[in-house]
């Protein structure tokens, strides 16, 4: 049983990883860390660095959540990466992080959350930050 969430360092991705390490507590299911890049920009601010990654390891760690990160960087968007994973890991759950909008942003939610609450095999969790 996997629980995979998309992470970004941003407050939507730590709201994001928070749910998720409260839903694996929950039902004692692994935890597939994606934070990916398509690796066509030689800066990407979604991209989690070194401190960012040792973090969110020891963070599960002393949690005693059995996890793994993986952060690919393959050409692929995001919803991609976070969409195969979660099928060639029979995920049970995916988390991912939505930012607050204004009434008309609701209208078109991001093309990545949108694309992965419309394609995913599994149930997807969106939560926002406080």
């Amino acid at each position: 049983m996997t629980i995979v969430v998309g992470y970004v360092p941003t407050p939507e991705g730590e709201a994001a990883l928070t749910q998720a390490i409260a839903e694996a507590k929950k039902s004692n299911n692994h935890l597939l860390v994606i934070n990916s890049s398509k690796g066509d920009a030689l800066v990407d601010n979604r991209y989690a660095q070194e401190p960012d990654i040792q973090g969110i390891e020891q963070r599960l760690a002393t949690q005693g959540i059995s996890h793994t990160i993986t952060q690919p960087v393959r050409g692929h968007d995001a919803a991609a990466e976070v969409l195969d994973a979660a099928d060639e890991h029979n995920a049970d759950l995916i988390v991912i992080g939505l930012r607050r909008r204004s009434p008309v942003g609701k209208l078109i939610m991001g093309s990545v959350s949108q694309r992965i609450l419309l394609e995913a095999d599994c149930p997807v969790l969106a939560v926002k930050a406080d």
